[in-house]
């Protein structure tokens, strides 16, 4: 089978190679998987680089997250799936917890716990990118913050794709955002997408700009994924016993002073209004959560996806041959469309043609 291994850690660029493997065999508990789509996530890129929390042994296949994929065969007593069903599969290594096989290869071998069925009228495109970022704005609002309908949330990085989850989500459930972006120009966008209120930092005091909205009662719950600045002045715009949850640094984006690496917190603002302020990582939701919770949770996703209550765009396909333009385009500023490699019936019949992903058909009554 084709891989696409990391020979050390690095540049992906610098450090990739398109390998030829054995294909593995699954044992008791695991299933193999023929890989059909994989996303190319930025996090997967600092992981090849030794900037993320926690690093593989290299030589390593990439893509720590998530793929689609059918099973071709079963390990020794491996119960619940069967041989050619389609699933999704969690492929984010636990912390703590054992080490996982990165999904940038055709076949690949997983632990049959954090494989999903998925209904046929998911396109591979939405499938393959369900672990990641619609549970991500799953946990956040519903476990980390347990926001109630008619609640307020306050939200940075709103266009980003785990920001407009969450707005998506929040619509559903009754909830109310703030959310908070970086250009005018994204205002317009995100007042469309169901956002109730858009706060714009390039001319707008966030702080005055939330207490306005929110009036006396004010803000409780807040997610931040800039962290610096930003998330300093949203950790201070909270109501007295908010709550933040950071749960990404975009504004040390490719950062590596450790002195960057901060979040100035305004200590009379957390100290006498009593402000909590933690993280999350989805690898260590990963290493704490049951088994039977982490189906539970993967399970009510797909059922939004599905449901088309929360939207996943359309990825662009790359056969694996084309690495170097799927890296470039995963951290292109704003590029809004998320590289997949893809494989089997979706590959490109030659280097230079585009892959196309297959597209299947609405079930009957879905929203349009």
């Amino acid at each position: 089978m084709r891989a696409l291994v990391a020979l050390e850690a690095g540049e992906p660029t610098d450090v990739l190679r398109l390998e030829s493997r054995p294909v593995p065999t699954p044992k008791a508990g695991q299933a193999l998987i023929r890989v059909k789509a994989t996303p190319v996530h930025a996090s997967d890129l600092h992981v090849l680089r030794g900037r993320y929390g926690f690093s593989p042994e290299f030589p390593a296949v990439g893509g720590y997250m998530e793929c689609v994929g059918h099973i071709e065969s079963l390990g020794p007593d491996t119960e619940g799936l069967k041989a050619g069903e389609r699933v999704v599969a969690a492929a984010i290594p636990a912390v703590p917890g054992p080490p996982v096989a990165g999904t940038w290869q055709e076949y690949l071998v997983a632990d049959a716990r954090r494989l999903l069925p998925v209904p046929d009228h998911l396109s591979d495109s939405a499938a393959c990118q369900l672990a990641v970022n619609p549970l991500t704005a799953l946990l956040l609002v519903t476990r980390e913050l347990d926001v109630q309908p008619g609640e307020w949330l306050l939200q940075t990085a709103a266009g980003s794709t785990v920001g407009r989850l969450v707005i998506q989500l929040c619509r559903h459930l009754g909830i109310r955002t703030i959310n908070v972006v970086r250009r005018r120009s994204a205002v317009e966008e995100i007042a469309a997408l169901g956002g109730d209120a858009v706060i714009c930092t390039e001319d707008e005091d966030l702080m005055q700009r939330v207490a306005e909205t929110a009036g006396p009662a004010g803000v409780r719950k807040a997610v931040d994924c800039v962290a610096g600045p930003v998330g300093a002045q949203v950790s201070q715009a909270l109501a007295p016993g908010g709550e933040l949850v950071v749960y990404g640094a975009l504004s040390t984006h490719r950062q590596t002073d450790p002195a960057a690496l901060t979040i100035p917190l305004q200590a009379r603002s957390v100290i006498y209004e009593t402000k909590t302020v933690r993280g999350f990582w989805l690898n260590r939701w990963f290493g704490t959560a049951s088994p039977e919770n982490v189906r539970r949770a993967l399970a009510r996703v797909r059922d939004l996806v599905a449901d088309e209550v929360l939207s996943i765009p359309q990825g662009r396909p790359f056969p694996l041959e084309r690495f170097a333009e799927a890296v470039a385009l995963a951290e292109a500023p704003a590029h809004g469309t998320k590289p997949l490699f893809v494989f089997g019936d979706g590959r490109a019949e030659d280097e230079g043609q585009e892959a196309a992903l297959p597209v299947r058909p609405r079930r009957s009554g879905a929203a349009g």
